[in-house]
Order: structure tokens, then C-alpha cells, then sequence
């Protein structure tokens, strides 16, 4: 397991992706819209982990929530694991609890699941893989 992605919740991507291609001193290498969960994302890679400025799409989507209620900032930390089902279970049976237990399409190539915060000392955290 590794430090995948750091995502952070943006009002506005080409603002952002402005400060952070300063702060960063590099350019963005992707920019990808994930209709399903209403946000457009940005990757700016780092050594091997990235960051991910992640913005709302729509008002009702999670990202819009979470900036309405605490405002921009980190949202989540993302795990680059192997084999998202044997993390799964793993976690499950450690007594993790999850979002949803199934995987689904995210951005950047992976698929992705959440632990719920509340399991988690109120950090959202991400599991990803790479599909294959």
C-alpha cells in the first residue's frame, strides 16, 4: 500500500490549477470529468504520489457538499493497493466501514472505494487500483 493521491476540494479547477501549477512549478497531466460522480478532476504528479484538485460539477454531487459545509481543502488521502477485493475484505473484517463495499470506476485509470470517515478518525480514505 502506498500514498496514491492527496485529493483536494477546489471551487474553481482554473483557478486552482493556476496556484497549484505555481506552487508545484509543473503543469497539470490530466484533466478528467467523472460525470456519475459529479465532479471534474485535476493530477499533478509528484515524485509517486499526485495530487488530485477535485471540483463540483453539479451542486448535488459530494464535493459540492463537503465545500458548502467545511469549504475547500483536503477532502481525502487515496491508498494505491493491489487488489481492491482482498483490501476490502481485509478492512472489513478489521471492522473498517465502508461507503459502499463496491468498487467502482474512478479517475485517472483506477476503480475506487471509500472507507467511511467514521471509521477512520474522519478522514476520508480512497482505495484505488489500477485496472488491469
Amino acid at each position: 500500500m502506498k500514498i496514491e493521491h492527496i485529493g483536494i476540494a477546489v471551487k474553481s479547477l482554473g483557478l486552482s490549477d493556476e496556484l497549484f501549477s505555481k506552487l508545484l512549478g509543473t503543469e497539470n497531466y490530466k484533466q478528467e470529468s467523472v460525470e456519475r460522480e459529479g465532479v471534474t478532476t485535476s493530477f499533478y504528479q509528484l515524485g509517486e504520489s499526485k495530487i488530485e484538485l477535485v471540483e463540483a460539477s453539479r451542486e448535488e454531487s459530494p464535493i459540492a457538499k463537503f465545500i458548502d459545509k467545511k469549504g475547500e481543502g483536503i477532502h481525502h488521502i487515496a491508498f494505491g493497493v493491489e487488489n481492491i477485493l482482498e483490501e476490502i475484505a481485509r478492512l472489513k473484517n478489521a471492522g473498517f466501514q465502508f461507503i459502499s463495499e463496491e468498487p467502482k470506476d474512478g479517475a485517472d485509470n483506477k476503480i475506487v472505494v471509500f472507507l467511511h470517515p467514521k471509521s477512520t478518525n474522519g478522514v476520508l480514505i480512497e482505495l484505488c487500483q489500477e485496472k488491469k
